[in-house]
């Protein structure tokens, strides 16, 4: 195949275009990585803290040892969307749509009922619960989104219709779950940088008051 001119041309274009991109997708996700280091550490106020690159500049994992209120341990993982990528950042927004925060908080409440919201539509391939078909199902809603909900007793469902209406944006949480067997609180949402200090404001006022008050240990 011969290379006109003109093809060459365009190759060049794409080139610079597509290395100017990745310094300036890089830059941007590692002061976003940074910034939200820095303030949920600052929030946490860990007395041990350990930290996992996942590879690139695709995030990180936080363990964190608080031994403080009614919180254990705190860990999240952050994945963002591949901003250094000019090829890849549009396919990436199409499959995995935005970017995600993961926290399993351990509380030194005893969980002794398991319950999960799930915001309907949301999974492409629903999660795995164990010990799914012993749990009751319904459809609730929660500030205009549907919620797939799989409980033990209804008035958990209750707590956690509330934690989800505590968020900045209640819609941003795609998936809450309390569960005996690994004694820990799931919170799976989209995170913005403008609001995440608010919401782990709030998740942790949740575990220290709420669940804390909660009748889990009764």
């Amino acid at each position: 195949m011969k290379v006109t001119p003109e093809m060459l041309l365009l190759i060049m274009v794409l080139g610079a275009v597509a290395a100017l991109q990745f310094y300036k997708g890089r830059r941007l996700n590692l002061s976003i990585m940074e910034y939200y280091l820095r303030t949920i550490e600052s929030i946490v106020k860990p007395k041990d803290k350990e930290y996992v690159w996942i590879g690139g500049y695709v995030g990180f994992r936080a363990f964190y040892k608080v031994n403080e209120g009614n919180l254990d341990k705190f860990e999240y993982t952050l994945t963002l969307l591949p901003r250094q990528s000019i090829l890849y950042f549009p396919i990436s927004k199409i499959v995995n749509r935005h970017d995600k925060i993961y926290f399993v908080i351990k509380p030194y409440t005893t969980i002794r009922r398991e319950v999960h919201l799930i915001q309907r539509g949301y999974y492409r391939f629903k999660p795995k619960i164990e010990d799914e078909e012993l749990l009751q199902r319904e459809v609730i809603e929660v500030n205009g989104k549907q919620y797939e909900v799989l409980f033990e007793k209804r008035r958990d469902v209750e707590l956690l219709r509330d934690f989800i209406q505590g968020f900045s944006k209640a819609e941003n949480v795609k998936h809450v779950s309390l569960t005996p067997k690994t004694n820990v609180l799931y919170v799976f949402m989209k995170p913005e940088v403008e609001t995440i200090e608010q919401d782990v404001r709030h998740i942790i006022r949740f575990v220290n008051e709420s669940l804390k008050e909660s009748p889990f240990e009764r």
